[in-house]
């Protein structure tokens, strides 16, 4: 597979002409679910006369130029930058201007084979179990209500199965008496130590009561009925990993650190360094470099296809949906009364898509690539018009 010489700014590989050549031989090696071929539908048809688009023509020069929709598939690498530009301007009104810990919560690898075949479940008890611990810590070591936003990520750098979640969590919280605001220390939140026990009993808790409700009986490693026990056994001696790194003091950075990880794939097109047949490498940490065979790429790339209606990205304490009137409000008014707090910053305004746009490809969506002159925008025909997004999934 060779491929031109790649517009300013974009990718010289596109994953998209990887599955374009590898899916049929993929279909008849492995039985592919139903939202792994509706990924792989939609990153192939991304941004092709399939779905339909449109022409700008220039009103100066005469220059025309087509421009095709996207698929606005949240897998896809080519439909995120404006996604995520635009979820940080909604965010931004949500976040309070107080420094921001970045804590990770990670799966220990006992959990992985499980979290393949129930991935909605263990998931959703990743979460659960993380605010928990956080909200919990919060409320006992700092009498306080904290603010905390979580993104869910499957994968390492050379696309092994890995499940982690990111936390982006204030450094302190609304008091309970509704006024005041306790802050943390400024060096660390909580021992990640302590974070980890609590999120091993927890999801120990759920996981006996899954398996309880017969979520795992189709499971084959827990068909013997002792499996689950002795699984069990090793959870609770293992080590979970709690990882923390110092708070962040400017809100426009936190908001923008996390932009990055709520709209991240899997792997993204720039990261694909050679493209042929029957090689694909791409870079890994640090520079290294990994070379796949495709099937074997977009086996790995399917790995980290979520679930239908799965939420990837949540809120809790301050920033969940139910606190964001009253308990919300009263934070910043707590933040105000303690002004002289190195971490308190302003809010950042954010612009509309247009500027987001520009900011993004370095062009004015409204302006002749050519002369600068004015467009107008002819729409194109979609030859199989797209249906709307099957979920609402973040």
């Amino acid at each position: 597979m060779t491929a031109a010489p790649a517009p300013a700014g974009r990718s010289r590989f596109d994953i998209a002409d990887i599955v374009r050549q590898h899916r049929p031989q993929l279909e008849a090696d492995k039985h592919l679910t139903r939202p792994e071929r509706r990924v792989l539908s939609a990153i192939e048809r991304c941004r092709t006369a399939a779905l339909g688009g449109h022409v700008d023509v220039c009103r100066s020069c005469g220059y025309e130029h087509p421009s095709y929709n996207s698929c606005r598939n949240r897998h896809c690498p080519k439909c995120q930058a404006l996604a995520q530009e635009r979820w940080i301007a909604a965010r931004t009104e949500r976040l309070l201007p107080i420094g921001h810990f970045h804590v990770v919560f990670t799966l220990p690898s006992e959990l992985r084979a499980l979290t393949r075949h129930a991935p909605s479940p263990i998931f959703d008890a990743l979460f659960a179990a993380a605010s928990e611990a956080l909200l919990e810590l919060g409320r006992t070591r700092l009498r306080a209500r904290l603010g905390v936003t979580m993104v869910l990520h499957t994968w390492t750098r050379d696309l092994r199965f890995h499940p982690h979640v990111h936390a982006i969590v204030s450094a302190g919280g609304l008091a309970y008496d509704g006024v005041r605001w306790n802050a943390s220390s400024t060096k660390y939140l909580f021992p990640v130590q302590v974070l980890g026990a609590l999120l091993r009993g927890k999801m120990l808790a759920v996981l006996s009561r899954l398996y309880a409700r017969g979520t795992f009986k189709t499971f084959p490693d827990l068909l013997d009925p002792e499996a689950f026990a002795r699984l069990m056994a090793r959870l609770a001696r293992r080590h979970w990993v709690v990882y923390s790194k110092k708070p962040f003091r400017h809100a426009h950075h936190v908001i923008r650190y996390l932009g990055r990880y709520t709209h991240r794939v899997a792997i993204a097109n720039g990261r694909l360094v050679h493209v042929t047949s029957d090689a694909v490498t791409f870079r890994t940490k640090n520079g290294a470099l990994v070379t796949l065979h495709p099937l074997h790429f977009l086996r790995r790339f399917l790995l980290h296809v979520l679930p239908d209606r799965l939420h990837k990205i949540r809120h809790f304490g301050l920033y969940a949906g139910a606190h964001v009137g009253i308990a919300l409000a009263a934070a910043r008014a707590a933040l105000k009364s303690c002004a002289a707090s190195p971490c308190l910053v302003s809010q950042t305004d954010f612009p509309r898509w247009p500027e987001l746009l520009r900011r993004l490809t370095g062009t004015d969506p409204h302006r002749c690539r050519r002369c600068g002159g004015p467009i107008d925008r002819v729409p194109l025909a979609c030859p199989q018009p797209r249906a709307p997004p099957p979920t609402r999934a973040a």
